[in-house]
């Protein structure tokens, strides 16, 4: 059996996570997914939307993932290619070169990204969005504030 292992974050699950996995199926018999725990987001800088367990549940519902598991930490790479007699290690190409040093212990991957999708845009366009409401609601305020000058002054 030739297992494949990946890890991510998997916050707001979209369809380039669907595609990616799919993709790294096809590569093996079986695909184990290592997701970022949200201690370790918090030392990476990253705060999900989604707790380590909605996004385990998550991820875990996808007909394409046989097993998940926390991450940690960086260092844990190894001794999960060990642990789970991983033959590929695959991640997205924006991590290309990133863990070259791994094939030494097993086959690295690295699969392009589904264009124009990703989380941080996903969250980018919602921040836009919120702050565009709340410049609406701003302006609106700045209106009722004219108005209210107005007849205070007549």
């Amino acid at each position: 059996m030739k297992t494949v292992i990946t890890y991510g974050t998997f916050d707001l699950f979209h369809v380039g996570h669907i595609r990616l996995l799919n993709r790294l199926s096809e590569l093996g018999d079986r695909l184990v997914v290592g997701i970022s725990s949200d201690e370790f987001n918090e030392l990476k800088g990253k705060k999900s939307f989604f707790s380590y367990e909605e996004r385990a549940e998550i991820v875990s519902a996808c007909r394409y993932v046989d097993e998940v598991f926390p991450e940690h930490n960086w260092e844990q790479k190894l001794s999960d290619i060990r642990q789970y007699n991983a033959k590929i290690f695959a991640m997205g190409d924006d991590w290309e070169g990133k863990f070259d040093f791994l094939s030494d212990y097993c086959e690295v991957v690295y699969l392009p990204r589904t264009e124009d999708v990703s989380t941080t845009k996903i969250k980018k366009t919602l921040s836009k969005l919120k702050k565009n409401e709340l410049e609406k609601i701003e302006s609106s305020l700045h209106d009722v504030i004219e108005i209210v000058k107005t007849m205070s002054h007549d």
